[in-house]
């Protein structure tokens, strides 16, 4: 291959061709890894609803024991692979320059992707309120990170930064199947870099990640091809309320969240956390045994089934029943996201609105995609990539002015709470984390 590619005569190809190939592969990689853990948390979400309906007490002894083991991984393996996984690739980015490149280590790396995936697996069968979304964001990234990594001495530099913000929107784009979703995500919510200094390669990385996963998968849309028309202009009555709730509820969620973290680094041994994270388990054990099955899981099957069924309402304790899952589930230090629980969380919070209201099923329809956008929105504090990600996930782009406008308000009322997402909150967390450990582990002066 090298002297094929020595006889071409163009040195600006040649150039392009060695700066592109990396993302390439990385992308090919990225695509694959993302489809198999896809498989992988499916199957882990239907044998958690074939063991409910089966034994559904034995997750009093399930649920605890996989929320122990999954912080356990983590704990014991890769501290840095708890959680969403989109604070350490934000908190990767801004790491990523000479001076301070060997603490993205910690952020990303093989381990990281290792541990992330089994650790969110183990939490899922345990009935854990987590996604798959965030986790396979870092995932990418490490990937991305471990390509540039490996690349020699003599090849043309390539940004480390560019591939870490490229692997983290092909990481989106694959679990998603929304190439745009991923794009505006890493302008958004990842960089503040002019778009121009890295466009090609994360439209390149995004595209091969997004073909990867088609070809392994087929043509597909993360949710389905909702009803939605026939709307009168008094559908804005209905969605400008359920914006403030949606903020509100998110928001709040996350700032409950970060308060239980913040109450955790309390506990010094580890039988205190372990303490902790049975507490946790059993609460959610309970949740779903004693209240409602649908307790448990990202929360797709409750979009889906009001989406597409007759069944569109939902009865008023299903979005608190979700949150609290999201509550009991995050802060026990596990791998898992949040991404798909804010999305089921909005979709139940629209569900029950919309029977309150008595709405139509398109109208009702609406209001599930609505209150999506605006729940994800008080969490990501993005609304471009929110809004994006919704219209992707349902092609639903009819009614992206009732999706962006719930966007802007579930943002302001975001805002209002907290100036700072819940995702920042969490990068700043680990910054700090990580200037602890190396001012540790540096030898006195």
């Amino acid at each position: 291959m090298k002297r094929e590619f020595d006889k071409i005569n163009n040195e600006n190809l040649k150039k392009n061709i060695l700066n592109a190939l990396p993302f390439w592969v990385a992308a090919l990689v990225t695509g694959g890894i993302a489809v198999l853990y896809a498989k992988l948390f499916a199957w882990a979400e239907h044998a958690t609803q074939l063991l409910y309906e089966e034994a559904n007490w034995a997750f009093f002894i399930i649920t605890p024991l996989c929320f122990v083991v999954s912080w356990w991984l983590v704990d014991k393996y890769s501290p840095f692979a708890r959680g969403s996984g989109i604070p350490q690739v934000s908190a990767a980015i801004e790491l990523a320059n000479p001076k301070q490149f060997s603490k993205v280590n910690a952020l990303l790396g093989f381990r990281v992707l290792v541990v992330k995936i089994v650790s969110s697996l183990i939490a899922v069968i345990g009935g854990g309120v987590v996604g798959r979304e965030g986790p396979t964001i870092q995932i990418a990234a490490s990937v991305f990170k471990k390509v540039n990594d490996w690349l020699p001495a003599w090849y043309p530099k390539i940004s480390k930064r560019n591939m870490i913000i490229t692997g983290a929107a092909a990481g989106l784009a694959s679990a998603f199947n929304t190439p745009l979703g991923g794009i505006v995500f890493a302008i958004e919510e990842l960089t503040k870099t002019h778009f121009n200094f890295f466009k090609s390669a994360l439209l390149t990385g995004v595209i091969i990640a997004g073909l990867t996963a088609l070809s392994l998968l087929g043509p597909y849309l993360y949710l389905g091809y909702p009803q939605l028309s026939n709307f009168g202009l008094g559908i804005i009555f209905s969605i400008i309320p359920l914006a403030v709730v949606t903020g509100l509820a998110g928001s709040g969620m996350g700032e409950i969240i970060l308060y239980i973290l913040r109450q955790k680094k309390q506990l010094k041994t580890k039988w205190q956390n372990i303490a902790f994270i049975c507490v946790c388990g059993l609460a959610m054990a309970g949740l779903a045994v004693l209240l409602d099955g649908r307790a448990f899981g990202s929360g797709k099957e409750i979009m889906v089934s009001t989406l597409f069924s007759n069944h569109k309402y939902l009865e008023w304790y299903v979005p608190l029943m979700r949150i609290l899952g999201s509550i009991l589930t995050f802060p026990i230090g596990g791998a898992g996201g949040i991404f798909a629980p804010s999305l089921g969380a909005g979709a139940s919070i629209g569900a029950v609105l919309a029977g309150w209201l008595e709405l139509s099923a398109t109208e009702s329809n609406l209001l599930i995609l609505c209150g999506m956008t605006g729940f994800l929105t008080s969490i990501t504090r993005s609304p471009f990539t929110s809004s994006i990600l919704v219209l992707e996930m349902t092609n639903s782009h009819n009614v992206i002015f009732y999706i962006m406008l719930t966007a802007l308000i579930a943002n302001l009322v975001g805002n209002f709470i907290n100036k700072h997402s819940f995702y920042d909150t969490l990068k700043e967390q680990y910054l700090a984390e990580l200037e602890k450990e190396e001012a540790t582990h540096q030898p006195p002066k």
